[in-house]
């Protein structure tokens, strides 16, 4: 199962708004798409619950008697991750993703944290070896200054992909607003934001195309598979426990928010 990670340490840097945009776009290629969000605040999950019904549907991970589920025929993963994500659970994403794609403002802090976040990312094998991408996305970007070409050449200096830019348009923030994403209207009225996200996606393309050794196109992860034997119990759920379910109908109790945050890397582990 192909999975695309939006990482990057600081908060605010547009990672809810460039993962529910990833997802709808894989939706879209006819994928059948989990957006699983383990951010405190919880963008992306509200998110998904503005989406109408009538739109190409994307499924937010499951949680039953706190044990996580991949919900069944899932494809694709996009993830949504929490600011400040580094360390050991950082590692436990990386080893389950493809692509990690960093979103990074146009300001020296929004660089600095970025580059903070790529550096730790350059010291695990994974990534290291090439086996999980990394790309970087400039968000909010004003075309009337210099920040693509500052970001452009920041990139280039760090040695990651400059993956292309995002402006800074109210149509990202009334279609956020509204459950939608900029793939999800008439083309003509997103012409050049479409543009701008031709490199993100001739980029990603390649890279989740192909099925991982060892994976069976629609089969869910084998459970004995993903959790580690020293795993802790967590009112007796192995926290990471995985099986095929049905599409949540409702959102989980909050006490189990945090026990998903802490899970995550474990529920995407493979």
């Amino acid at each position: 199962m192909p999975v695309i990670a939006v990482v990057n340490r600081k908060g605010g840097s547009g990672k809810s708004t460039l993962a529910a945009h990833l997802a709808t776009w894989c939706v879209r290629q006819g994928h059948t798409v989990m957006l699983a969000d383990a951010d405190r605040q919880q963008s992306s999950r509200a998110w998904l619950r503005r989406r109408s019904s009538s739109l190409p549907a994307i499924t937010p991970w499951t949680m039953d008697q706190n044990v996580l589920k991949i919900p069944s025929g899932i494809s694709h993963a996009v993830l949504d991750t929490p600011g400040g994500l580094q360390g050991f659970e950082l590692a436990r994403v990386v080893m389950s993703a493809d692509a990690i794609v960093i979103p990074v403002g146009a300001s020296l802090l929004d660089r600095e944290s970025a580059a903070a976040s790529h550096a730790e990312l350059m010291t695990l094998p994974r990534v290291a070896s090439g086996r999980c991408r990394v790309g970087v996305v400039g968000m909010r970007i004003d075309a009337r200054t210099r920040a693509a070409d500052t970001l452009r050449d920041w990139a280039k200096a760090l040695g990651v992909e400059f993956l292309g830019i995002l402006r800074n348009a109210q149509t990202y923030v009334q279609s956020h607003d509204a459950g939608t994403t900029i793939f999800d209207l008439p083309p003509q009225q997103a012409q050049a934001d479409l543009t701008q996200w031709q490199p993100i996606i001739d980029w990603l393309t390649p890279l989740l195309a192909t099925p991982r050794m060892g994976d069976v196109p629609g089969a869910a992860p084998r459970v004995d598979s993903l959790i580690p034997a020293h795993e802790p119990l967590v009112h007796g759920a192995r926290l990471g426990v995985l099986s095929s379910a049905r599409p949540e109908t409702h959102r989980p109790p909050a006490r189990t928010l945090a026990h998903a945050q802490r899970a995550v890397p474990q529920f995407l582990k493979r």
